[in-house]
């Protein structure tokens, strides 16, 4: 039998989606996109932007407090909805609502893939 000496674990391309980075952070937009059809995927979103936050470029950083920030507003519209569907007004701030979260997951899909960070991460409006 021959050694070949210590191996190295092979490294797949596919794991890159799970790293802090440009495709994680497109990976996540996607995840809250894909909500509209599986609800549980912006919960899986918002969990990957809360364990690679802090880590990365600045740039990079800018977009999970954006991507973090989308999911949690956007869950306080979708309540809010819900109350006023008693007045036939939240149907109105449902729809409202995914246009705001389509919106903000475009912008930042689209600078994401510019690598540019978002301007005013901390910001309600898009």
């Amino acid at each position: 039998m021959s050694d070949k000496g210590p191996q190295t674990p092979f490294s797949r391309e596919t794991d890159r989606w799970l790293e802090p980075g440009k495709i994680n952070v497109q990976v996540i937009y996607v995840l809250y996109l894909v909500g509209f059809a599986v609800g549980i995927t912006p919960i899986i979103g918002v969990v990957m932007a809360y364990l690679n936050r802090g880590k990365g470029a600045p740039w990079v950083q800018t977009h999970y407090v954006w991507a973090i920030r989308t999911f949690w507003i956007s869950l306080l519209f979708l309540l809010i909805s819900l109350l006023l569907t008693v007045v036939l007004v939240g149907i109105l701030g449902f729809i409202a609502t995914a246009v705001w979260i389509v919106v903000r997951c475009v912008v930042g899909l689209q600078r994401a893939a510019r690598e540019e960070p978002i301007t005013n991460p901390e910001s309600w409006m898009v």
